[in-house]
């Protein structure tokens, strides 16, 4: 009988001492994650760990040549590395988690805490992309709400919740200041009597350099997409999204790459005596090249605007099959005949093969073509091959473009 207790006791200390160990296991793991990862509501850190590595989802740049980003453990090291055309000098942004120390060695100025919790646009071309990772609710000001299309900017605008601060080269700083945001985006041309980046930095403002138009291709304009989100530590939802718009573009892009006949096409039009022709290695070139389009000036190694005379186009363009991206403001052929009647020479016109990216302009005349557009690169991919291969795409119906009548 004593046996029996004496091996029953020592069977019950056993499984005790089991459970106590298997307990503590499970505390201290818990109380390493709870000490390393925990945050407020606010997004900080509330407990520093030296080891953690707070950025556990990173994103990768495949498209765009502008934009690299460096991750350390708890700060990240954003570079725009060609803000404008010609440009010999770069930015640097060190974007450091909150509740976590500043690295050393980086101007004060540079550093940003993250993730933001307000942002001022200063271009309506980075509204597409606060929708798309769902932070439209951090924006508190803009640069002109008569330019804005993104429906979701439009109901916070109409709530009165966003602010108007005036163009790039004439920006309400007072304003900007009583807003105090943590973050202005805005882009730059190089120009120091229009662009409102030193003015703002000089001000105590934090701003970011979105360089998303020197991008020579639809698709790494689009991945700028990406340089938003790293202000909100939204690098996952980012990722997921220009995925989908790349795989989207190429699957549409694949609709014509078995044509064998492509159409010759030309685009812009006569302003104030000099035609600015797209460059063989621009955005547009690609997207005329990935829709089966035969662009007259493919030949062209430039990625910038070719400055040419009414008559040169004219030789080249005559009997060109499509015409393309024209004057917003001509409505109809009357308004095309207006502006030059010379215009009536050109093959295109005679066959009322004329399409231009204006269908989607609000009453005060902005252009959604110019906003959303560039997030949607496949939206855009998919009109232009409905217009020059209406055969490849039947059930598309034009979204940004429209025919001239």
């Amino acid at each position: 009988m004593n046996l029996r207790k004496s091996s029953y006791s020592k069977s019950i200390i056993f499984f005790c001492q089991l459970f106590l160990i298997a307990t503590l296991i499970i505390a201290c793991h818990s109380t390493k994650i709870h000490t390393s990862t925990q945050t407020t509501n606010n997004g900080c850190v509330q407990n520093y760990d030296i080891n953690t590595d707070y950025f556990p989802q990173k994103i990768k740049i495949t498209h765009a040549t502008g934009l690299t980003v460096e991750y350390h453990k708890h700060y990240k090291v954003v570079t725009i590395k060609n803000p404008w055309q010609n440009a010999n000098t770069g930015f640097q942004y060190v974007l450091v988690q909150c509740g976590t120390p500043t690295p050393q060695g980086f101007n004060q100025t540079q550093v940003i805490t993250v993730p933001i919790k307000s942002i001022v646009s200063l271009s309506t071309t980075h509204l597409p992309h606060l929708a798309k990772l769902r932070v439209v609710d951090k924006l508190i000001g803009i640069n002109n709400s008569k330019q804005v299309n993104t429906p979701d900017v439009l109901e916070r605008i109409k709530a009165g919740k966003v602010a108007q601060i005036g163009n790039n080269s004439n920006v309400n700083i007072e304003k900007l200041l009583e807003l105090n945001p943590d973050l202005v985006t805005t882009f730059s041309t190089g120009n120091s009597q229009t662009d409102s980046y030193a003015k703002l930095t000089e001000a105590g403002l934090k701003v970011g350099i979105n360089a998303e138009y020197m991008e020579d291709t639809p698709l790494g304009r689009s991945e700028w997409l990406k340089f938003t989100a790293l202000f909100f530590n939204q690098e996952e939802q980012a990722e997921k999204i220009f995925q989908e718009i790349t795989q989207k573009y190429e699957q549409v892009a694949q609709k014509v790459k078995s044509i064998k006949n492509s159409p010759t096409v030309f685009v812009g039009f006569n302003f104030k005596g000099t035609w600015y022709m797209p460059g063989g290695k621009s955005y547009v070139a690609k997207y005329l090249a990935d829709a089966g389009a035969n662009y007259i000036w493919s030949d062209d190694k430039s990625s910038g605007s070719l400055p040419l005379s009414f008559e040169v186009v004219l030789e080249r363009a005559a009997n060109a099959d499509y015409w393309l991206n024209f004057s917003q403001s001509w409505h109809n052929l009357k308004d095309l005949f207006a502006e030059d009647s010379r215009y009536a020479d050109f093959k295109a016109v005679k066959t009322g093969n004329l399409y231009n990216n204006n269908a989607r302009v609000n009453e005060t005349g902005g252009n959604d073509y110019w906003e959303s557009g560039i997030s949607n690169p496949d939206v855009v991919l998919s009109d232009l091959i409905k217009i020059l291969h209406p055969e490849r795409l039947p059930n598309h119906q034009l979204f940004f473009y429209r025919q001239l009548s």
